[in-house]
């Protein structure tokens, strides 16, 4: 079927069939084709109506991220299904508490709240380099944000945080030959620690029996897993607690952790295994900055697209920036579906679904919702309420998303502000991806 294909979102995202399969078939099965070199799967249920989407994320009980994870394929190896389990998308209650908790520090408003001056500082020297061209990629504008704003909250050196942008367009664009072997870093201008790291960057994504690697993989992603470590090192040494790290042992000698080092630091206070602290370096690194690089492009692509609404939005866009982000993000959000697996037999939308079967809920079509959204396809900076899943719902409701919508209103107040009659300078490039709601290019101009 169409929605499975990577292929048909390098065109849209095929909203209409949303539509269609909402009205008849809300819970459907889907096939799994082989897609080059990634083999034929065994097929999903697809859920698409905005109440059933709720359900299955609400209930992880029956509806389970640890089973098989939350991507459509299934991990390749049994080992691969054993290093992803550790990440916290990929646990359920009680487990993911114990890591969500880690985590939450790190997000609270109030220390987003610590954050938000910086952010508007950096939004404002993004569009300052770039405002007296009259011309940009937008997307390239916009996707420096996200990664500066993690490697401040990582402790990433400065000129290191390029490698963060190149790991995520390794995950987020494996499927866009484009995107796959994009490396954009420059080994000189990085810190020692980066060139060691770009050093374990895979020769190839092939395994050695012919089979693609995956970039979710610990061999996958082996260059940043060594820079996980190292700065690990790092920031033991500077806590002054003499740990050598990076060996592959477990972590719980971790230092005192405190605010040295960021998040890193915090992690190893917390006595993190090594699979654990990689899927957590991971889930910042890559999982926090695919988001915005999706959602803020996508939302001044919404505005282009609907002049009036822009129009409304720079009269009044104190009242209108907030309301208008939360609309940019139900009408494009950042990641199209995630994955469940079926802990036992149920029955949801009138479809009988196996135990062990994989259930996929789609956020870009319960966003659409017409039952729950009026006009759903209209685009409405003022629109209120707006119930839209597009950072989850229930256990696993992103952590960052207070963080996400910050960075989006301080990049929009900018563009709002100082962009006048900003306008397409081309057409817009989209990423072959069916997992995520991404722009390659965006090209605009502003008098």
């Amino acid at each position: 079927m169409e929605i499975f294909q990577p292929q048909t979102y390098a065109h849209a995202v095929p909203y209409e069939r949303f539509a269609e399969l909402r009205r008849t078939t809300p819970v459907c099965w889907i096939d799994e084709p082989a897609v080059g070199a990634w083999p034929e799967g065994p097929g999903y249920w697809g859920v698409f109506a905005h109440a059933d989407v709720k359900r299955v994320l609400r209930d992880p009980e029956t509806f389970s991220s640890h089973l098989g994870g939350t991507q459509i394929r299934d991990p390749e190896t049994p080992e691969d299904l054993r290093f992803v389990r550790a990440m916290m998308l990929n646990q359920d209650p009680p487990a993911q508490a114990r890591l969500r908790r880690i985590v939450a520090a790190a997000f609270t408003p109030r220390a987003v709240r610590r954050l938000e001056e910086t952010i508007a500082d950096r939004a404002r020297e993004l569009v300052d380099a770039v405002v007296d061209t009259g011309r940009a990629d937008f997307v390239e504008v916009a996707a420096d944000l996200p990664v500066w704003t993690l490697a401040r909250i990582m402790g990433v050196p400065d000129r290191d945080r390029r490698l963060l942008y190149d790991w995520a367009n390794r995950v987020i664009g494996y499927q866009d030959a484009e995107y796959a072997g994009l490396s954009t870093a420059d080994a000189e201008a990085l810190s020692p620690l980066g060139r060691e790291a770009l050093a374990a960057r895979p020769a190839t994504m092939t395994r050695p029996d012919g089979r693609p690697l995956s970039p979710r993989s610990r061999a996958g992603l082996a260059d940043m897993y060594a820079y996980a470590h190292g700065l690990a090192t790092a920031v033991h040494a500077q806590s002054g607690d003499g740990g050598e790290g990076g060996d592959g042992g477990d972590r719980r000698d971790g230092g005192d952790g405190g605010d040295g080092g960021g998040i890193v630091g915090r992690l190893l206070a917390e006595g993190l295994t090594d699979d654990e602290f990689e899927n957590m370096f991971f889930l910042f690194a890559v999982a926090g900055n695919e988001t915005l690089r999706n959602g803020i492009p996508g939302g001044l692509l919404c505005l282009l697209r609907h002049p009036d609404q822009f129009d409304r939005l720079r009269r009044d866009p104190e009242a209108l920036l907030a309301p208008a982000v939360e609309e940019m993000l139900r009408h494009w959000p950042p990641v199209m579906q995630f994955r469940r697996t079926a802990t036992c037999d149920v029955t949801l939308g009138g479809r009988e679904i196996r135990a062990g079967q994989k259930v996929v809920v789609y956020h870009a079509s319960a966003n659409r919702d017409e039952t729950v959204f009026p006009d759903p396809d209209r685009f409405d900076v003022g629109r209120t309420p707006n119930d839209h899943v597009s950072f989850g719902f229930g256990p696993h409701y992103c952590l960052g998303a207070h963080l996400a919508k910050t960075q989006m209103r301080a990049m929009f107040g900018q563009v709002v502000t100082r962009m006048p009659r900003i306008r397409p300078d081309g057409e817009p490039v989209r990423l072959t991806s069916n997992f995520q709601n991404g722009l390659k290019h965006l090209p605009v101009r502003w008098d």
